[in-house]
C-alpha cells in the first residue's frame, strides 16, 4: 500500500505529525474511531439535557463573546449556531494554501472526536466525508487574531459543513458549498447546540501550519548542514573544527548532530585532503564555515522545542465551552494561541538566521580576494561575464526579507469583541509569516548549492568526497555546469525544487547513511 492510500484513524487521542502530513500532503483517507463515536454521542446526551434547563448555559443557550448573558429561546438555537458561523466567516484576501486548510479541518476533527466539544456524530462524520471527498473550503489569509483560536478560518470550514460558502472539489474547480456536498453525495449538517461554538473555537488553523513547518524545517536543516559542507570542500576549509572532541566541550545536542553530520558529508574528500597537513593555511576557517554546527544545531534544537510544543498541542481538546469528563460544562481558556503563536515565531528566526549564515558562505565563493584562488563571481571571461553575482544578490535580497519576518508577531495584540478578547495572540499571523521564511530559507540554500557546485567544478582536476560529489552530479542534471553567462532563473528555480523535495538531501545520503 502506497503513502497516498494508507488511512488515518482519529480517535479520542493525539494523532501523529506524519498523521497531518499525510492527509494534508498526500489525501490520505481519514476513517473515524468506532469507540471514539460513541463517546461523542455519549457526550451530547449531557449537552441535550442542559438545553432543556430554564438556566442558560453558554454556547448552548446564551449568546457568545460580548454577548454571553443573552437568554436564547429554543426555537431560536438553531439560527443562533448558523448566524455565529456565518457571521465569523468574515475572512478576507488571498486563499490559504489547500494543505493548510486539509490540516485545520482534520486538527478540527480530532478535537471533535475528543468527545469534549459536545458535538453530534453526524458533525465529526460530516467533517470527515469533506475531507475523503478532497473538498476544500475557500480560507482566507485575513481574519484570524488567534484568540478565540482560529475563529475566521474555522467558520470558513463550518460554512461548507453547513452546504453553505465557497469551496474548491478536489479537482481544485471552485463552487459554492452546496453544489460540492451535493456531488459528493453529502447531506450538508443543520447545527444544534453548542455546534456552531464547536467547529471554529481552536488552534488548529496556527498548529496545522506548525506541524507543515516542521517537517520543511526538518528537511531543509539537513539540507542545510549538506550545503555548509558543499562550501567547506569548494572554499579550500577545514574539518578539523567539527571533531567529536572539540564538539563534546560544548554539549549541545542539536550543534553535535550537525557537526557529526559534516564529518560525514566531508569524509574522504581529495579536496580537503589536498591541503591537509602542517604546511595548510587554513588555521581557522570563517565563522560561516567554522561556525556551521553551532548556528545550524541552535536551529535544531529551536525546532526540537517547537515540536514538544506542538506534540502537546496535538494532545489537546480546544474548546470553549468543553465538557469535561466528568459531565460539567465549562467555560476556559485553552483557546488561545499564545504557546503555538511564540514557537512560530522562533522558527522564523531560525529560518533568517540559517539563511544568512547560508548567504554569507555564498558571498565567499564569489569574492576573489577570500575563494582562495577561483574566479571573480565565478565568470568564465573576468570582465565579460558577471558569473553568479547577481545570484547572491537574490539570495542576500531574500534574507533582508526573512530578517523583516522575523520579527514577532506574538508579542502584539489588538483587542476585540468589546474587550471581552482583550489579549489576542497573533498565532495565525505568526504562522502565515512562517511559511514564506521556509520558502525563503529553500531558495537561498539552493543558491550556495548551485554556488558551491561551480566552485567544485573549477577546482578540476581536484574532486570533492562522495557525497558531496553526487550532490554536485545531481544539480548538474537540472543546470550546467560553468560557462560563458546563460540565464540563471531557470537553473536557480530547479535546484529549488530539488532542495524542496528533499533530493539535494537524499542524494548525500545514499553516500553517507541518513544525516541526523
Amino acid at each position: 500500500m502506497n503513502l497516498a492510500s494508507a488511512s488515518v484513524t482519529v480517535g479520542t487521542g493525539p494523532l501523529l505529525f506524519s498523521d497531518v502530513t499525510a492527509v494534508a500532503r498526500r489525501d490520505a483517507p481519514v476513517v473515524l474511531a468506532t469507540d471514539a463515536l460513541d463517546g461523542v454521542a455519549a457526550t451530547r446526551r449531557i449537552i441535550d439535557g442542559l438545553a432543556q434547563d430554564v438556566h442558560p448555559h453558554y454556547g448552548i443557550s446564551t449568546g457568545f463573546g460580548a454577548l454571553a448573558t443573552t437568554f436564547i429561546e429554543s426555537d431560536r438555537r438553531a439560527q443562533l449556531q448558523a448566524s455565529l458561523v456565518r457571521s465569523h466567516a468574515a475572512g478576507s484576501g488571498p486563499e490559504v494554501e489547500r494543505e493548510v486548510v486539509r490540516a485545520l479541518m482534520l486538527l478540527r476533527l480530532s478535537t471533535l472526536m475528543t468527545g469534549r466539544t459536545g458535538v453530534r456524530p453526524v458533525v465529526a462524520e460530516t467533517y470527515a466525508a469533506l475531507l475523503n471527498a478532497g473538498i476544500t473550503p475557500v480560507v482566507h489569509e485575513y481574519g484570524s487574531l488567534g484568540c478565540s483560536g482560529d475563529l475566521a478560518p474555522l467558520a470558513h470550514c463550518a460554512l461548507a459543513v453547513m452546504g453553505e460558502g465557497r469551496v474548491r472539489d478536489a479537482a481544485g474547480t471552485l463552487m459554492g458549498g452546496a453544489s460540492a456536498l451535493a456531488a459528493a453525495g453529502i447531506t450538508p449538517v443543520v447545527l444544534a447546540e453548542k455546534e456552531g461554538l464547536a467547529l471554529i473555537n481552536g488552534t488548529d488553523g496556527m498548529l496545522g501550519m506548525l506541524v507543515l513547518a516542521l517537517a520543511d524545517l526538518s528537511r531543509l536543516l539537513t539540507t542545510a548542514d549538506v550545503a555548509a559542507a558543499m562550501s567547506v570542500e569548494a572554499l579550500l576549509g577545514t574539518d578539523a573544527a567539527y571533531a567529536a572532541d572539540l564538539q563534546a566541550l560544548r554539549p549541545q545536542l542539536g550543534q553535535a548532530q550537525s557537526a557529526a553530520n559534516l564529518r560525514r558529508l566531508l569524509a574522504g574528500s581529495p579536496l580537503l585532503a589536498s591541503h591537509a597537513g602542517p604546511d595548510d593555511p587554513t588555521v581557522q576557517d570563517a565563522y560561516s564555515m567554522r561556525c556551521a554546527p553551532q548556528v545550524h544545531g541552535a536551529a535544531r534544537d529551536t525546532m526540537d522545542h517547537a515540536a514538544s510544543v506542538a506534540s502537546h498541542e496535538l494532545a489537546s481538546a480546544v474548546d470553549n465551552p468543553v465538557v469535561t469528563l466528568d459531565g460539567r460544562v465549562q467555560s476556559n481558556g485553552n483557546f488561545h494561541g499564545a504557546p503555538v503563536g511564540y514557537v512560530l515565531d522562533f522558527l522564523a528566526i531560525v529560518a533568517a538566521d540559517v539563511a544568512s549564515m547560508s548567504e554569507r558562505r555564498t558571498d565567499r565563493h564569489l569574492d576573489a580576494s577570500r575563494n582562495k584562488g577561483l574566479p571573480p563571481f565565478l565568470a568564465q571571461e573576468v570582465g565579460v561575464d558577471s558569473g553568479l553575482m547577481i545570484a547572491q544578490y537574490t539570495a542576500a535580497g531574500i534574507v533582508s526579507e526573512l530578517k523583516r519576518l522575523a520579527v514577532p508577531a506574538s508579542v502584539d495584540s489588538i483587542p476585540s469583541s468589546a474587550m471581552q478578547e482583550d489579549h489576542v495572540s497573533m498565532g495565525w499571523a505568526a504562522a502565515r509569516k512562517l511559511r514564506h521564511s521556509i520558502d525563503g530559507l529553500g531558495r537561498v540554500l539552493a543558491i550556495e548549492v548551485m554556488t558551491a557546485a561551480r566552485s567544485l567544478d573549477l577546482r578540476a582536476p581536484l574532486v570533492p568526497g562522495p557525497a558531496i560529489g553526487a550532490v554536485r552530479d545531481l544539480v548538474r542534471t537540472v543546470a550546467d555546469g560553468p560557462g560563458h553567462d546563460r540565464f540563471l532563473s531557470p537553473e536557480i528555480e530547479a535546484i529549488v525544487g530539488l532542495v524542496a523535495t528533499g533530493a539535494v538531501r537524499d542524494a548525500a545520503e545514499r553516500l553517507t547513511g541518513p544525516l541526523a
